[in-house]
């Protein structure tokens, strides 16, 4: 998949990645833009979230290239000992992951200070404001002291998604973030990355299944199937003009 021009945020060359002997990804190519909200659909199992883990270097490459923001690894062997620079990378990178994993000991305006705190070294008292307004922008300014257990799943994903703009990310990665939630909190979610895309033109790339969402506000859609890009295209293409049958069999059974 190859973005509009050279500026590329994330850039993913000729990824592959095992799981012993099982191929997850098999040699994906793809850019992403500034201000691009590219959605990655598919079944389960056909590599969409290894893709983001292997961005964010949860998981680590067999082989290929990983660039965000300018900051750029190969992935296999050559990967080890470069810490340092999978931090830095980190940094670029913001994730929400399906499960909230917020610190339950923790408020939620100190989940979304610790971040900047613990890992870019600003004082409290300087990141504090910014926290505060983070949580005020996904709509929980009265719940800044409230602890997660007090919180909704709802509520608790939006404070981990404050917690992840804390760090001011180049672009966020959200894998499958409404999956473990009750069918009514799915729209508060929906409608904060929505203000992200929108209004904040944040570049993103998220993993769903919320094809109403993708219809709104995806700038670009990717089919995986069985480890590739099957199928990519405007939401338009994808829901007007699909052209392989996996992936009308694949929308006929979610929408």
């Amino acid at each position: 998949m190859r973005a509009a021009n050279g500026d590329a945020v994330v850039r993913v060359e000729n990824l592959h990645k095992y799981f012993g002997t099982n191929e997850v990804l098999k040699g994906i190519n793809m850019e992403v833009d500034p201000g691009e909200v590219v959605v990655i659909f598919g079944r389960s199992g056909s590599g969409k979230s290894t893709l983001l883990r292997c961005i964010n270097f949860l998981e680590d490459p067999t082989d290929g290239v990983i660039e965000v923001a300018g900051i750029r690894l190969e992935g296999g062997h050559r990967t080890r000992g470069k810490r340092e620079e999978i931090r830095r990378l980190r940094t670029h990178a913001g994730m929400v992951f399906q499960q909230f994993n917020l610190f339950p000991h923790m408020t939620a305006l100190q989940n979304v200070m610790e971040g900047p705190v613990i890992v870019k070294g600003f004082k409290a008292d300087t990141v504090r404001p910014m926290a505060r307004e983070l949580l005020a922008k996904v709509g929980l300014a009265d719940k800044a002291d409230a602890y997660p257990i007090h919180l909704s799943g709802g509520q608790q994903q939006r404070v981990a998604i404050a917690r992840a703009l804390a760090m001011e990310p180049d672009v966020m990665l959200f894998d499958e973030p409404t999956s473990a939630l009750d069918p009514e909190l799915i729209g508060e979610v929906l409608n904060v990355m929505r203000s992200l895309a929108t209004e904040l033109h944040m570049t993103m790339m998220v993993v769903t299944h919320e094809m109403g969402f993708a219809r709104e506000v995806a700038s670009r859609m990717c089919f995986f199937h069985e480890g590739v890009i099957l199928e990519e295209g405007t939401p338009t293409e994808i829901f007007e003009h699909t052209r392989f049958p996996e992936t009308q069999k694949f929308l006929d059974a979610v929408l």
